[in-house]
């Protein structure tokens, strides 16, 4: 498994989370597990049905020492604060880094997709990024994972053996992009290591 990880003097700006089937607990997890005060904002595409209102927010909120809220448009990402993208829009940052939603069409099915996130916010932060891949049945993320390493970001993917639906993490690992293929208990860890201040 590749471990490419970069040194924790090199921080990010932003972390970027994707999920789809299982993501809700996966997500759980993952955000229960970093630590406060989180010293950057985390953005998240989960892929959500869009005839009903969601409860994620409330259902992430219970495990989290962080703010988790839906994003809105034309906010701007503040450290420490999960922003979830709403149900059939799409998340997206534009170049001052400003978060937009967008009604823009599915990708694998999806929206919100996780490519959109991915290629938008590495096109705003450059390398200053992490993307994470977590549990999912498609292949959304794989085409963003390649963004992110294209403009020297850094990728962390749960480890497919571990997801509860493959699809996504394997798609992301089979882009030979990834720097790290965690467990997922794994991933909060590293997020902490690299980015929280000791």
């Amino acid at each position: 498994m590749p471990t490419r990880l970069p040194d924790p003097g090199e921080r990010a700006d932003i972390v970027l989370i994707a999920a789809s089937a299982g993501g809700i607990p996966g997500l759980g997890t993952l955000l229960a597990g970093l630590r406060a005060p989180f010293p950057v904002p985390v953005l998240v595409a989960q892929h959500l049905r869009r005839s009903r209102e969601t409860q994620i927010v409330r259902i992430l909120a219970r495990t989290s020492t962080l703010h988790v809220k839906l994003a809105d448009d034309g906010e701007t990402p503040e450290a420490g604060t999960v922003y979830v993208a709403p149900p059939d829009h799409h998340l997206c940052v534009e170049q001052d880094r400003e978060l937009s939603l967008s009604g823009a069409g599915r990708i694998n099915f999806a929206r919100p997709a996780a490519d959109p996130l991915f290629e938008s916010a590495a096109r705003a932060y450059g390398s200053r990024i992490i993307a994470c891949v977590l549990t999912g049945a498609d292949g959304d993320g794989a085409r963003g994972v390649e963004a992110v390493k294209a403009h020297g970001g850094t990728v962390i993917v749960q480890d497919p053996a571990s997801a509860e639906f493959h699809g996504m993490p394997k798609a992301a690992v089979d882009t030979g992009k990834a720097d790290a293929v965690l467990a997922l208990e794994e991933i909060a860890e590293e997020l902490n290591r690299l980015l929280v201040p000791r």
